[in-house]
């Protein structure tokens, strides 16, 4: 097996064990630790030290430690977040948070720059277009790196579903599920009553131990990159400093564009809060039981990775506004099914309907919005995904922020006026666009339209 690509898998695998572990724990945060609204805080906390780490963080470290002790560094943050779960409270789940949020960003830049690297060195040596080999490589990544949502959902269903006491859920309690929750610690007792602690332990248990494995497969078969070929990426590995760096970032607002894009990229953090924080808790595991939120997100996670695969396909015949007005068309509907259903256990199949749907509308908010920012900000890409960083992370802060303090009609309310603010002002971009390059085919100069980082679902 050719060196490069055999360094690729192994990269490819150590994240799919990492994010088995991390992806399903994000996703039962808000139900495992519902009491005054431990769960959600901590995710909230995390993303906000995302924020501050992608400012700073990746440039430094990747330029002290290289790439794969970037790579292995960062891991060890995860599982600091997983050994926090054992006894969750405000003194362990938040430092571990923050930890957690500190790695990500260097993670996954170190990711990226290593793949870079590998890419254009195979390239070179096989005389081949280095941007051809970089989209192979990071086709692999996410090919292998997208089925981590399904596992890590699937091992937590299947331990869960080993509860020996099933508890029936009265319609008293059936009545405080859905969009006008009750405001109550009424999850909390199900989940508590369903699912002993030696369940809970086992699972938290397999976690670590894959992330465990992600480090070692990373520390012991990954090749560190070597000094001539980090020296043909030092633009990358070598910024300016720490301000130029934070500077950069936000001089970028400059252009009318990117203020005009900040909506719709905080809507990509919202959409996918309430996903995770909300839906879990007020309508599967309150309606079902927590043992049913892991086989609700595996629909999520198949569908929105055969979309992402799909809608990259075909963007180029499409265009990129049909898609998102697909996107926006699903999101609408499922937003007011959910102000208007009920949930009940009888209706089973509706609770697999709403992930799926809305996995087909993130595929497309990843997939496009990574590509319009690819597209319009081509000069200035660096700065321009920093701001996607910064914008997307402080979405997820703000909806896992008020997740504990509003009723879910009201969040969703607050969804469906991002979602509307986040068209008009990305149909104002179009204009300006449009208006800038007139007889030039938007699709043609379309870029880079890939399936971003899961700093997200970090």
């Amino acid at each position: 097996m050719e060196k490069n690509l055999k360094n690729v898998l192994v990269i490819s695998f150590g994240f799919l064990l990492l994010f088995t572990a991390y992806g399903g724990l994000q996703n039962l945060q808000s139900s495992l630790h519902s009491e005054e609204g431990l769960g959600v805080a901590s995710l909230s906390v995390l993303y906000a030290a995302l924020i501050l780490s992608s400012m700073f963080l990746p440039p430094v470290l990747i330029k002290k430690l290289g790439c794969k002790w970037t790579i292995a560094g960062s891991m060890c943050c995860y599982i600091a977040f997983s050994l926090g779960n054992f006894y969750a409270s405000w003194y362990t789940l938040i430092p571990t948070c923050v930890i957690l949020g500190l790695g990500g960003a260097p993670l996954w830049s170190a990711k990226c720059t290593y793949l870079t690297i590998a890419g254009n060195s195979y390239a070179k040596k096989a005389g081949k277009n280095g941007k051809d080999i970089i989209n192979q490589y990071f086709g692999v990544f996410f090919l292998i790196f997208q089925s981590s949502g399904i596992w890590g959902n699937l091992i937590s269903s299947l331990i869960f579903s080993q509860a020996t006491t099933k508890v029936e859920i009265s319609e008293e309690d059936l009545a405080c599920c859905g969009a006008y929750d009750c405001m109550t610690n009424t999850t909390n007792t199900t989940v508590s009553t369903e699912v002993p602690n030696s369940l809970i332990y086992t699972l938290l248990g397999i976690y670590t131990a894959s992330g465990v494995l992600a480090v070692l497969l990373i520390v012991i078969f990954l090749d560190q990159i070597k000094s001539d070929q980090a020296e043909t990426e030092k633009e990358t590995l070598e910024p300016p400093s720490f301000w130029s760096t934070f500077l950069a970032t936000f001089k970028h607002l400059k252009d009318k564009r990117q203020c005009l894009l900040i909506p719709l990229t905080m809507y990509s953090g919202f959409e996918q809060g309430f996903l995770s924080g909300d839906y879990t808790k007020t309508y599967v595991t309150c309606a079902l039981g927590i043992h049913y939120v892991g086989y609700a997100m595996i629909c999520f996670s198949a569908v929105n990775s055969l979309c992402s695969l799909l809608f990259g396909k075909i963007s180029q015949y499409t265009g990129r506004k049909l898609l998102f007005a697909l996107a926006t068309v699903t999101n609408t509907a499922c937003i007011i099914a959910l102000l208007l259903w009920k949930p009940h256990p009888k209706q089973f199949a509706v609770f697999f309907v709403f992930p799926a749907l809305w996995g087909l509308s993130d595929a497309i908010w990843q997939t496009q919005t990574n590509g319009l920012y690819g597209f319009l900000f081509e000069k200035h890409k660096e700065a321009a995904f920093a701001n996607y960083r910064l914008w997307e992370s402080l979405g997820f802060v703000i909806a896992f922020g008020y997740s504990t303090k509003l009723q879910v009609y009201i969040k969703l309310y607050i969804l469906l006026s991002v979602l509307v603010l986040s068209m008009v002002t990305y149909g104002a971009v179009e204009y300006l666009e449009a208006k800038s390059s007139p007889g030039t085919p938007t699709a043609a100069k379309k870029e880079n339209v890939g399936r971003p980082t899961q700093e997200t679902r970090t």
